[in-house]
């Protein structure tokens, strides 16, 4: 039952399903473009609804892109204030457009900002979510969304509705879906909406970019159609000097296990499995893995899956296309350099 201090809502006010739309300052981020397709899909399942977007402190050429991707309206949000990010601040301006919209599902992506501003916009929304979902349903009996994701440990999986309280909101991991195709000759609705913010609680003092080591020029780990990833069999940091030169000679990336993040080896940004990266890159390496199931759930979509690996009974080694067993310091020289010979690399 709801909580007795929410107000009271009419679920049948509520149409359509919504995405929020995140940026880098130039162009949307590809989980926002990948939950359009999904939400397209969502929507078919509901009698053809709308498909709608929000998009804070953005430019009408990032509106119109993701109208290309599938939205039929989208609300580009105006304020000074939004200038530069703060999660109060934005979050109240997303609640305020749709509480005025009013769509049925609202969907979010599982970054770093998006996870952070999931709780506070469900909060100001008096409605539940769900967080980190792998999957998405309708259920055919009742409408209602089904909100699929791991439970702690990876070992099941929950099925989470939310049947009285609207929007139904679910932030969803990067890499789940895959990003529908572009098409410039998608016709929708641009609208700007200015919102009214309260006296700014959040004291902005200035950003830092952090330079990751050795791999500040690669792009991340959802997004690489190649992924070389290390792990505790690395041993230490310095494996990862090999692991950045096989990506670049493949034009891939670099990522990491849980246990290489925790190790410090490897940034959080480049974790790879249940509470990092849901990837779905044409080839995944895995070097030093075990493959425990939460990184195999990170990596189940991958086209084909190569482990290198001195354990010839790691479930890695088990659930891999193609494995090597060895050691990793022989077998990547060896590798890296038969890659450079064919491809005429002094």
């Amino acid at each position: 039952m709801p909580c007795p201090e929410w107000p009271q809502i009419k679920k049948e006010e509520y149409k359509g399903v919504w995405v929020l739309l995140e940026h880098d300052g130039s162009k949307l981020k590809d989980v926002s473009l990948e939950l359009l397709g999904k939400a397209r899909d969502l929507a078919s399942k509901k009698g053809n609804a709308p498909v709608g977007a929000v998009l804070v402190a953005g430019t009408d050429e990032m509106a119109q892109e993701a109208v290309y991707h599938g939205a039929d309206k989208v609300v580009v949000v105006i304020n000074p204030e939004l200038k530069v990010y703060t999660p109060y601040e934005f979050a109240k301006a997303v609640a305020q457009v749709v509480e005025k919209y009013k769509p049925e599902i609202f969907l979010i992506g599982a970054t770093k900002r998006g996870r952070e501003l999931a709780s506070f916009i469900a909060n100001s929304l008096a409605t539940g979510i769900t967080a980190d979902c792998t999957a998405l349903e309708i259920d055919p009996k009742t409408g209602d969304l089904l909100q699929i994701r791991p439970t702690f440990g990876g070992t099941q999986m929950a099925t989470i509705r939310t049947p009285q309280r609207r929007p139904q909101m679910a932030s969803v991991r990067p890499g789940v879906f895959p990003k529908p195709p572009r098409d410039p000759n998608r016709k929708g609705e641009i609208v700007h909406e200015t919102v009214e913010l309260d006296a700014r609680k959040t004291v902005f003092l200035g950003a830092e970019k952090r330079i990751e080591r050795d791999i500040a020029d690669l792009p991340p780990v959802e997004s690489a159609d190649v992924v070389v990833a290390g792990g505790r069999g690395l041993g230490s940091a310095e494996g990862f000097k090999l692991l950045v030169e096989l990506a670049k000679l493949l034009g891939g990336t670099v990522g990491a296990s849980l246990m290489a993040v925790r190790a410090g080896w490897a940034p959080h940004t480049r974790q790879i499995g249940q509470t990092g990266k849901t990837i779905r890159p044409r080839l995944y390496i895995a070097v030093g893995i075990s493959g425990a199931v939460q990184h195999m759930m990170g990596i189940q979509e991958s086209k084909y899956i190569i482990a290198i690996n001195s354990d010839p009974n790691a479930p890695i080694v088990q659930n891999a296309d193609y494995a090597i067993i060895g050691d990793y310091k022989q077998v990547l020289p060896a590798l890296i350099e038969e890659i450079k010979r064919a491809k005429g690399i002094a």
